[in-house]
């Protein structure tokens, strides 16, 4: 699938995906590709996370 824009997260990086979810446009650095899911999306499935943080593993999962 093509993704075209800016990430609607942080608004400031090209957007590579978009969440399974909630159809979010995301970044590298704000998508988890292992789950399929943005980082707002992941930090509701794990709470406590910050989903802005700049330091996203997406290869931890």
């Amino acid at each position: 699938m093509s993704v075209s824009g800016l990430c609607q997260i942080c608004e400031s990086r090209p957007a590579q995906e978009r969440c399974d979810n909630c159809g979010t446009l995301a970044c590298g650095q704000h998508y988890e590709r292992g789950k399929g899911l943005c980082a707002d999306c992941a930090a509701q499935a794990e709470p406590g996370r910050d989903p802005n943080a700049d330091d996203v593993d997406i290869h931890r999962f």
